[in-house]
């Protein structure tokens, strides 16, 4: 007797191939603190809980907003917001740790239960927090003390990786402590951001309370390359500062996206935290049910020419007004554009560094060194550095210096080390602004 072949079947034949793509990758979960409160949270947990027997290696990223904002109402307190972020001093800070403390205690909960007839039967899951994430102060901007709201200053990546390669899911909060043992505020969508760019994450996943995107017929738009997520994220950015709130959840994953994809992060992926099963139809389906953000085409290094001012100027002009960078001239980088490395990206320059030599000191400084803002988590700056190292080692070059106020940390870490006025080039000796007090640091090539 012939046996009909039934929808059943053929779901789990269509979805097999992605089955055998997605096991063993890397995939970073931000979970907003209104995805959590929907009553489909269960299902989601259901969901990851299934990505992780099938071999996807689970890190999850939770805000906790609504909570936040619960807590601090129920204490009649409120906190000022400074550009989108919230201003967050002692008192705030506790009533934070409370809201999220209890929220990350919620869903280790979830995650911990082995519910029947789902893909959580019988099964028993790790997980995993704790301080693989260090923080800093954000400080005063524009006369304003962010008190405890903080940005990452390290992740610890390799605890995380070896946590995953156990089978652990490791699942982060937006409460991280410093060096000198305080608590900071994280933005949720930073931290997703930073993790999946670091763990180099094969997809970055967020919940909305939409399908996704939605365009003018009311469709989820299947794909998104950045620079069209950035034209919607203006749109958004200005709906949520000029109406409500609704559409904050896509603000914020779009910001993560964005920033991610153009760091290298492959897919992101936005899906709706109120339709049972998203996460799975977007993920095991051809056609998908949400919006994914993609890298565009890729970028390359290479030495600069007369039409590529503008863009230098468009990069550097920013770093000049804030002190970071001495200012020059469009005519100074006239005669000086032959000194320059670039690095570009569908036409638009998001880094460059000049290098000037002294051949009869064998030296020669690194200097005007600046990456775009959105692209300075894909260690661009490096690159640029082991550029200058190879080009000048060809020339007989054995040391690279330079002089800097404000980027000391990272070029110690890129094994710099500090030298004397003395040590430098006659001719730059005499160049040396004893007002600006640079720093002079030197590597050999």
């Amino acid at each position: 007797m012939k046996i009909r072949s039934t929808e059943l079947v053929k779901g789990f034949r269509q979805s097999a191939p992605y089955v055998n793509a997605h096991r063993g990758k890397t995939m970073v979960v931000m979970l907003g603190g209104e995805v959590v409160a929907d009553d489909n949270f269960t299902n989601i947990i259901s969901d990851l809980s299934l990505l992780h027997s099938l071999g996807v290696k689970i890190v999850l990223v939770h805000g906790a907003r609504p909570q936040i904002n619960q807590v601090l109402n129920s204490n009649n307190y409120q906190t000022p917001y400074h550009k989108g972020v919230r201003v967050t001093d002692e008192k705030a800070l506790n009533l934070v740790m409370q809201a999220a403390g209890q929220l990350q205690l919620a869903i280790t909960a979830q995650l911990s239960m082995s519910l029947g007839n789902t893909p959580m039967e019988g099964t028993q899951l790790n997980v995993v927090s704790g301080n693989f994430v260090i923080a800093q102060p954000l400080g005063v901007d524009d006369g304003v003390d962010y008190c405890h709201s903080g940005r990452i200053r390290r992740i610890d990546t390799h605890g995380i990786n070896r946590m995953l390669d156990q089978g652990s899911i490791v699942l982060l909060g937006p409460i991280a402590s410093s060096v000198t043992g305080e608590s900071f505020n994280l933005l949720s969508e930073e931290l997703a951001t930073q993790l999946a760019i670091k763990l180099n994450a094969d997809k970055l996943i967020g919940f909305c309370s939409e399908q996704g995107i939605i365009d003018e017929e009311g469709n989820a738009v299947a794909e998104l390359f950045p620079a069209e997520a950035e034209r919607i994220l203006e749109r958004l950015t200005f709906d949520v500062n000029h109406k409500d709130d609704n559409s904050s959840g896509t603000l914020r994953f779009l910001r993560a996206a964005t920033a991610a994809c153009r760091a290298g992060v492959p897919r992101s992926h936005l899906v709706s935290y109120k339709v049972d099963g998203a996460l799975i139809q977007e993920l095991f389906s051809l056609d998908g049910i949400g919006t994914q953000i993609v890298v565009e085409s890729a970028e390359q290094i290479r030495q600069a020419h007369i039409d590529d001012i503008g863009g230098i100027l468009d990069l550097i002009e920013p770093l000049e007004q804030q002190g970071i960078l001495v200012r020059r001239s469009r005519e100074q980088l006239e005669q000086e554009i032959h000194q320059f490395t670039i690095i570009e990206k569908d036409g638009l320059i998001i880094g460059c560094a000049a290098l000037y030599p002294y051949p009869d000191d064998k030296m020669a400084e690194m200097a005007c060194v600046a990456i775009h803002s959105e692209y300075r988590d894909g260690n661009r700056g490096l690159v640029l550095l082991n550029h200058m190292r190879q080009h000048s080692k060809a020339k007989g070059i054995e040391q690279i210096f330079v002089l800097t106020t404000h980027s000391l940390h990272w070029f110690r870490e890129q094994g710099f080390e500090e030298i004397s006025v003395s040590e430098l080039p006659m001719q730059k000796q005499n160049l040396y602004n004893l007002q600006r007090r640079s720093k002079i640091l030197a590597l050999s090539t």
